[in-house]
């Protein structure tokens, strides 16, 4: 009896011996594995969005030149160049024209000041004495922004040079105080903000 005792013993401990054996080698192969590695770099840069105006007092730019003294029927002409000097392409440009002092003038939409934007394809020749500036085109002239009360908001502008990168739009700007104003008109001032916004192209695959 008691050697069959001891022949169980020894086989139990052996098959424990051999589990623990197994379960040893099964925690090593989950430290194995193939690797392999590559890369690859690539820069990605932005464009730029950038509208500019001329030089304000020049030719480039007369949009802060005051007029003074009208009366019903007179026109204000001022040049200005509008320029795309960004690195990309434009969907489109909006003009935004707000009175930072205010007066029947620009509140007035059918009896205040009308505007009118043109363009040239060449610089316009302007002519006349300081402020009474006349402006001729002696290229090609297109229709920027048709009659419009002088106040607008996000104003499209149309055939646009400077929607193209690195060109420039020669324009300009006219008031006209309609002959309809009455006397209520008379000895009041208004300050009108040009204010141009360029949007970028659409996005596209690159």
């Amino acid at each position: 009896m008691g050697l069959s005792l001891n022949s169980t013993s020894g086989k139990l401990l052996a098959s424990a011996a051999l589990v623990g054996a197994a379960a040893s080698v099964a925690g090593l192969g989950t430290y194995g594995a193939f690797t392999s590695t590559t890369s690859a770099a690539a820069t990605v840069s932005s464009g730029t969005v950038v509208i500019g105006l001329g030089t304000t007092g020049t030719a480039n730019n007369r949009l802060t030149v005051a007029a003074s003294g009208i009366v019903p029927g007179d026109t204000i002409q001022r040049a200005v160049t509008l320029s795309n000097t960004g690195s990309q392409n434009l969907a489109g440009a909006t003009l935004t024209t707000t009175a930072t002092t205010s007066s029947k003038l620009d509140t007035d939409a059918t009896n205040g000041l009308q505007m009118v934007v043109d363009s040239c394809s060449v610089p316009w020749t302007e002519a006349g004495t300081a402020p009474a500036y006349t402006y001729t085109c002696s290229g090609t002239t297109a229709s920027v922004l048709a009659t419009h009360a002088v106040i607008g908001s996000n104003l499209n502008l149309s055939n646009l040079a400077s929607a193209t990168a690195g060109h420039a739009d020669n324009l300009r700007v006219t008031l006209t105080l309609p002959s309809t104003a009455d006397n209520t008109f008379q000895g009041i001032s208004s300050t009108v903000n040009f204010s141009f916004t360029g949007t970028q192209r659409s996005g596209t695959n690159q």
